[in-house]
């Protein structure tokens, strides 16, 4: 994280010149999200706002008590800032990402997201007398090699919670979550004035953590990219085809360090496809952002605990076909031996599966990827037979493989 002063407030870049299709939300590696500052002391008095709104209040009044204090919310050598920076009218500082995913010099196009949430859950919480007690006593405690207690804007901070309801006294712009950008096009603006000046920078910290979930929105728009290609040559309508939504499903809630991280991964990758398994997201997504209109989707699908648990697996999948056999459902399928249990089990099962009528859905769960993939369509192809589309490729009736890896 680097810090530059510039002599004049940059402005957000407008989007243009994107090629067709990232119009919209696309990251993983989108790296490096920096700030740049910049001092304003010619005296200047512009109207100033903050976010105190009726929509700020309403947003804030849903959080619960954090366990950490506001007031501590950010890098410890932020909080002596306010003694460091020339007097100054305004200041205005912004965020940017200084390179594209995985350093790609040649396509920096990111998918930025995550913005909506670090402002609800946190820039438009009311500070209260107590965030700042509590910061008085941690700073006190918190030192510094001979220069004793910590300093802090103490001061700064009891009067916006007095005079401006608790809220931090700045301006925040942003461009839209979902929105694709070039790396170096600043995606949000944080402006303070007057005697708050100094506290222009103070929200970085958290405002940075928008690099995760952009991150992951853009390495999902990637791989949609991908995955369009791949339709464009073998599917039926091509990238317009209905299935290219759900092509890539999101498992990615046990792989979280947090629940607020599964939310928050898991809605950015619901901007690209509608396949997901963190029900957190998906929660989140359709009743906090979607006024209660479904965003994700899945299917019931078995664990090697559930094909264990019965006789064998015949049995596992004879109970899935009675439960869910109309519909879509998924076996794992390697829970003892998978080439096996392509040429012993699904012949066995098949006939009662096509009178359910539904579609059966096999996951090879380990080995090679390519090589259990092209395996398991073989065996389905065998059983269960294949048409051939207006592309020239097969597929397969009534049954299909998702590869799981990660």
């Amino acid at each position: 994280m680097k810090r530059h002063v510039c002599s004049q407030a940059p402005r957000a870049a407008p989007l243009v010149g994107l090629p067709p299709g990232w119009n919209r939300v696309v990251p993983h590696r989108a790296r490096g999200l920096h700030t740049r500052v910049q001092a304003n002391s010619n005296g200047n008095n512009h109207s100033f706002y903050n976010s105190s709104s009726a929509w700020t209040q309403t947003m804030a009044s849903a959080n619960a008590e954090l366990a950490v204090p506001i007031s501590v919310m950010t890098d410890s050598y932020k909080a002596s800032h306010f003694l460091q920076y020339p007097e100054a009218k305004r200041m205005v500082a912004y965020g940017e990402f200084r390179q594209g995913f995985n350093k790609d010099t040649e396509d920096t196009r990111l998918l930025f997201y995550g913005m909506r949430y670090i402002l609800e859950n946190y820039v438009f919480r009311p500070w209260t007398e107590e965030d700042v007690e509590k910061a008085d006593l941690f700073f006190s405690t918190y030192l510094i090699p001979n220069h004793g207690q910590h300093p802090y804007p103490k001061d700064l901070f009891l009067k916006f919670v007095r005079e401006n309801n608790g809220y931090f006294p700045v301006k925040i712009q942003a461009l839209p979550d979902g929105s694709c950008v070039h790396a170096h096009v600043p995606v949000y603006q944080i402006t303070s004035e007057d005697e708050y000046a100094p506290l222009c920078t103070f929200l970085e910290t958290l405002l940075t953590m928008l690099w995760y979930p952009t991150t992951v929105a853009t390495l999902s728009r990637r791989a949609r990219d991908v995955i369009g290609a791949s339709f464009e040559q073998s599917a039926n309508g091509g990238r317009s085809n209905p299935l290219l939504n759900g092509r890539l499903h999101d498992f990615g809630f046990r792989g979280c360090t947090t629940v607020e991280q599964s939310v928050l991964g898991g809605c950015a990758h619901l901007l690209n496809f509608d396949g997901s398994d963190t029900m957190s997201a998906a929660y989140y997504a359709q009743f906090h952002l979607n006024e209660g209109r479904p965003v994700g989707m899945s299917i019931p699908a078995t664990e090697h605990s559930v094909m264990t648990c019965w006789p064998d697996e015949r049995a596992a999948i004879f109970n899935m076909i009675e439960h869910f056999g109309t519909g879509v459902f998924a076996t794992v399928m390697d829970s003892y031996d998978y080439t096996a249990a392509l040429e012993e089990v699904v012949p066995v099962v098949a006939q009662r599966k096509i009178e359910a009528g539904g579609f059966w859905v096999l996951r090879p769960d380990s080995g090679d990827p390519i090589e259990v993939v092209v395996e398991g369509l073989v065996a389905l192809d065998k059983v269960f037979g294949s048409d051939v589309n207006a592309k020239g490729y097969k597929v397969i009736r009534g049954a299909g493989v998702i590869q799981g890896d990660g």
